[in-house]
C-alpha cells in the first residue's frame, strides 16, 4: 500500500497543476519585504518559492527593501533616523548610506538565487533608466532624496526575463537633475508591476492580509474588490501603514495589473500557499468580475 503521505504530496501536485497553467510564462512582481527580509529562514523560503515560480515556468521579478537595514547603518555611523509622515528624511549622507545598504541587500539576494541554481541579476531603478523619479515632498515638508517614481522604462526587465535571468530590483531612482532619489519599495513594485501589465503583484507584510476590523484578526478578507477597497479607505476601516499599501493595490488593478496579493511574509512558503492552492491565506484584491481562485470547474 502506498504511503498516506505520498499520496497527499501528489494531490498537492495536482491542485498547483491549473494555476500552473493560468500563469504560464506570465509577469510576477513580488515585492520582498518586513520580517521575511530579516529571518534567515524566512529570507531562504521566500527566495525557494521564487525559485520554483521561475522553474515551473512563471516569469519572478522581486523589489526588494532594506528599510530597517538602512535604520542600522544610519545608527552605525552615529546619525538618527529622522522620519516625517512615516517617510525617511533622506540628506546626502543617509542617501549615500541607503544605496550602499540597499546594493548589498541586493547582492546577497542574487548569491541566494544563484545559490538554489537559478541565474540572477540585481539592480538599481537607476540602471537602463528603469525608474525615474520626481522629488517627493511630505505635506509640503522638503525631506530630502526621496523620489515618487514619475516613468518606468521596463526595457532592461523584459531583456533579462528574455535572457532566462530572475531580475532583482532595488528601489533606487534618478531625477532629472541625475541625483539619486531612494524610493518606497511598495511604489516601485506597483509601478513596475504596472508598467509591464503583470499577471500577479504580491506584496509580502508583517500582517496576516487586509482585515474588515484592524482589531479582530477573525476579520481577515480572503477577496476584496477594487470598490471595496476603496470604501475600506473611505469609511476608515483601513489604518496606518495599511492605507498608501491599499492604494497600490487599487492603483494597480486600475492600471491593468490581474490580481494583486497581501500575504504575510511571516508564513514559511507564503507564496506558493496562495499562488498554487484552493484556499490561499492573504487577501486578493480583484477587479469587478473575477474569482480568487481557479477550480477544476472553471478549467
Amino acid at each position: 500500500m502506498v504511503n498516506q503521505k505520498y499520496l497527499d504530496k501528489a494531490e498537492v501536485l495536482i491542485e498547483a497543476l491549473p494555476y500552473i497553467q493560468r500563469f504560464n510564462r506570465k509577469v510576477i512582481v513580488v515585492k520582498y519585504g518586513g520580517s521575511a527580509m530579516v529571518d534567515e529562514q524566512l529570507k531562504r523560503d521566500v527566495i525557494k518559492d521564487v525559485v520554483l515560480l521561475k522553474l515551473v515556468g512563471f516569469k519572478p521579478i522581486i523589489v526588494h527593501g532594506g528599510g530597517k537595514e538602512i535604520s542600522r547603518w544610519v545608527g552605525k555611523v552615529g546619525k538618527e533616523a529622522k522620519f516625517v509622515n512615516g517617510l525617511r528624511v533622506t540628506d546626502d549622507e543617509t542617501m549615500e548610506i541607503a544605496e550602499m545598504v540597499l546594493g548589498k541587500v541586493n547582492k546577497e539576494l542574487v548569491t541566494l538565487v544563484q545559490s538554489l541554481g537559478v541565474r540572477a541579476v540585481g539592480i538599481s531603478g537607476k540602471d537602463g533608466g528603469l525608474l525615474s523619479v520626481n522629488k517627493k515632498l511630505s505635506d509640503g515638508q522638503d525631506i530630502g532624496y526621496v523620489g515618487d517614481v514619475k516613468t518606468v522604462n521596463p526595457k532592461i526587465l523584459y531583456d533579462l526575463l528574455e535572457k532566462d535571468f530572475l531580475p532583482i530590483v532595488c528601489p533606487i531612482g534618478m531625477g532629472d537633475d541625475f541625483a539619486t532619489y531612494n524610493i518606497n519599495a511598495d511604489d516601485a513594485a506597483c509601478a513596475i508591476a504596472c508598467s509591464m501589465k503583470a499577471e500577479k503583484l504580491a506584496f509580502l507584510t508583517d500582517i496576516e492580509g487586509v482585515y474588515r476590523n484592524p482589531d479582530d484578526p477573525s476579520s481577515l478578507i480572503s477577496e476584496l474588490f477594487v470598490n471595496d477597497a476603496r470604501n475600506l479607505i473611505e469609511n476608515g476601516n483601513v489604518g496606518g501603514g495599511m492605507i498608501p499599501k491599499l492604494q497600490n493595490c487599487i492603483d494597480a488593478i486600475e492600471e491593468g495589473v490581474s490580481r494583486v496579493h497581501i500575504l504575510d511574509g511571516r508564513i514559511p512558503h507564503c507564496l506558493l500557499l496562495e499562488i498554487f492552492t484552493n484556499k490561499g491565506i492573504g487577501t486578493a484584491i480583484l477587479r469587478k468580475g473575477e474569482g480568487k481562485y481557479y477550480h477544476e470547474d472553471q478549467e
